[in-house]
């Protein structure tokens, strides 16, 4: 009896290891399966952050001008602008100063903007020290007795600079000069072309002006300066920081470029 006690404790003990021993292999495998459903989850919510980002990046991207489809001159980006580097209209000088610059061409105030500060800027372009971004608005069409006036010479000077870009800030600069009086009907189509063609635009390009190609993205563009925060004209940024400084003092702008640069 003694030697089947002993063995039958013996016996115990081993169905008691073996059972221990199946349960931390139960344990083990449940703890692996696990850890692999947790490290499946954090991939997948990692996934999901990472794919959240990039959406809200690409959508804190986006702009009325994003979608688009309309007619949209050489050079312009979404958020209106149309930049004039040392090659012209569409070109920019890589590594310079952005400067946008927002106009509506029978404002008063831009017409002495562009008296004080248009050489400079075209020679801010011309000779690399910045990119010029014109955003050319219709802010006040309601001031041109019923003709549109601004979106017309905005849509002029978008034609100009997408099909004789290096005419683009002469035409700018004739079409200020020949500013009309904010109020007043404004520049018929057929004096536009004559001030492009007497700024040096090819005939034929001038003459495109009045099909009014870029008035839908005029609309847009306008819009657009409104949803950024442009209360009116001119309005400067460099860097995508508003300058507020005195422009109407010869050579405060271009100073601010080249401390810019």
């Amino acid at each position: 009896m003694a030697q089947n006690s002993k063995t039958t404790k013996t016996e115990r003990r081993e169905a008691a290891r073996l059972e221990a021993e199946r349960l931390r292999k139960i344990h083990a495998k449940r703890d692996k399966r696990n850890r692999g459903i947790l490290i499946g989850v954090i991939v997948l919510v990692v996934a999901l952050i990472a794919t959240a980002a990039i959406l809200i990046a690409q959508q804190a991207g986006r702009t009325l001008l994003s979608d688009f489809e309309g007619e949209t001159p050489a050079g312009a980006d979404l958020h209106g602008g149309i930049s004039i580097g040392a090659e012209g209209a569409g070109s920019v000088n890589e590594g310079a100063p952005e400067v946008d610059i927002y106009v509506d061409f029978i404002c008063p105030f831009c017409g002495d903007f562009e008296e004080v500060n248009g050489s400079d800027v075209a020679d801010a372009a011309a000779s690399g020290d910045a990119t010029v971004i014109y955003h050319p608005l219709n802010y006040l069409d309601g001031a041109s007795s019923g003709t549109e006036y601004s979106t017309r010479a905005a849509n002029a000077f978008a034609t100009v600079a997408t099909e004789a870009p290096e005419q683009a800030l002469d035409f700018m600069a004739a079409m200020f000069a020949n500013q009309p009086a904010e109020g007043s009907a404004g520049l018929t189509d057929e004096e536009i072309a004559q001030i492009a063609v007497d700024a040096g635009v090819p005939q034929e390009a001038a003459d495109s002006i009045s099909e009014g190609t870029y008035r839908e993205w005029i609309a847009v563009a306008s819009d657009q300066a409104r949803r950024d925060g442009i209360g009116s004209t001119p309005t400067i940024q460099i860097n995508g920081d508003d300058w507020d400084e005195n422009w109407q003092v010869p050579g405060t702008l271009l100073t601010a470029i080249q401390d810019a640069a």
